[in-house]
């Protein structure tokens, strides 16, 4: 459910990348980005007064559905690998050429020293280490089934010590190597400006939109092409993030109605197709905030806390340890058995609790407490009330869950 919710919003950013790969060209965002951006998605005023759906954002919107779905229908290895085999190679080049060309500007040094120096009284602050660790789940898909999906397509031999110290180390550096590029522009944006870099590094959605197009703007020569090859980059990244994220509700599809992949394809994306066109009206961006921050902070949190509390002191992760261990290259110690069941119990509990604290007594984002209400609270009213149906739905066999086929099988 985690997943479902993430993936009706996700669309409605591959949606704007699409749409500002187009207005790199003529840099049509004009000396003033932020109202463009604003004009553009015909914002309105709450997430309640929706707008009617922006004409503007409907061809872009079916371009990303349908690539979506060939993708997907051509099922695993033909669809998604096959994408994966294809952008990634692309999304590294173009990073590659936004890093070079970000570290030979003037000012690139200050962009970098901001990225770079740190702040050690930071760490006394319990929201950088929820930031983090909020940042990490998402940027690993952990806690939202898809970790969980692609690993069952994995051979039972298969080296996942390994392969968990490959994906992560290569996703973080990867990370960094993007972010030098991106600091590098943003230190040469404030040399221009004559501010100091943390007044024109914005957050989300705002760096994107709002203030790298502004950057880019600033560049002396091929700004175009640099246009093109930070947006390109975006919905590189964000079309294989996209398709990952979907995959892992139609193998749950898949597994729980022991249905084939197509039907279960088609299972998932009409609902998500229908739900998604709420994202491409003038309340857009607002409903997608509130959702996204509810079900990152909350959703993703929450799932998370109760897999550790569930396989931490109710399973045996030392089993589960040592038979990673067994087909690994080098072995994961028993610091992972203590982290599982203490650490990251504290920091995801902390993480929820704090949270859901301050989305009670304080809202979100200045937005209107009705639109909180309905977009967040009702986010996670969906997460948990589609949990509790799915599960009591009776899956392939006539069974309702695992517990049951497993019961049969002993008898």
């Amino acid at each position: 459910m985690v997943a479902f919710l993430i993936t009706v919003y996700y669309f409605a950013i591959i949606v704007w990348v699409v749409s500002y790969i187009g207005f790199s060209f003529t840099e049509a965002w004009g000396k003033d980005p932020t109202t463009f951006f604003v004009n553009y998605l015909g914002l309105t005023e709450s997430g309640t007064q929706l707008g009617g759906i922006q004409m503007n954002l409907v061809i872009p919107f079916l371009i990303v559905w349908i690539l979506a779905a060939i993708i997907l229908y051509s099922g695993i290895k033909k669809g998604i690998e096959l994408a994966c085999k294809i952008c990634l190679p692309i999304l590294l080049v173009m990073v590659v050429v936004l890093v070079i060309r970000g570290v030979t500007l003037p000012g690139a040094a200050d962009g970098l020293d901001y990225m770079f120096k740190p702040n050690w009284g930071a760490l006394t602050d319990s929201s950088v280490w929820v930031a983090a660790y909020g940042q990490i789940f998402f940027s690993l898909s952990i806690a939202f089934a898809i970790m969980i999906s692609y690993s069952s397509y994995l051979p039972k031999k298969t080296d996942v010590v390994n392969s968990a110290f490959i994906t992560a180390t290569a996703n973080h550096g990867f990370e960094v190597f993007a972010g030098i590029g991106v600091f590098s522009i943003l230190g040469y944006m404030a040399m221009q400006q004559g501010v100091a870099v943390e007044e024109v590094a914005g957050a989300g959605v705002g760096l994107a939109f709002m203030t790298f197009p502004t950057a880019i703007s600033t560049l002396p020569t091929l700004n175009a092409f640099f246009g093109v090859c930070f947006f390109g980059a975006l919905f590189t990244a964000g079309l294989t993030s996209l398709i990952s994220i979907i995959q892992a509700v139609v193998t749950g599809i898949m597994d729980k109605f022991n249905m084939s992949h197509k039907k279960a394809v088609t299972m998932v994306m009409v609902p998500a197709f229908i739900v998604s066109i709420l994202f491409i009206t003038g309340a857009g961006l607002t409903i997608l905030d509130i959702v996204d921050a509810f079900v990152n902070n909350i959703g993703v949190a929450g799932c998370g806390l109760l897999e550790v509390l569930l396989i931490g002191w109710f399973f045996s992760p030392e089993k589960l340890r040592q038979a990673a261990n067994e087909y690994s290259n080098f072995s994961v110690g028993k610091w992972w058995t203590y982290c599982l069941k203490i650490v990251t119990v504290i920091v995801l509990g902390v993480m929820l609790v704090l949270n859901i604290k301050t989305y009670i007594t304080e809202g979100y984002g200045g937005y209107a407490q009705l639109d909180v209400t309905l977009y967040g609270w009702g986010a996670v009213l969906i997460m948990v009330l589609g949990s509790i149906i799915f599960t009591s739905m009776k899956g392939k066999d006539g069974y309702r869950d695992l517990s049951q086929i497993a019961e049969k099988e002993v008898k």
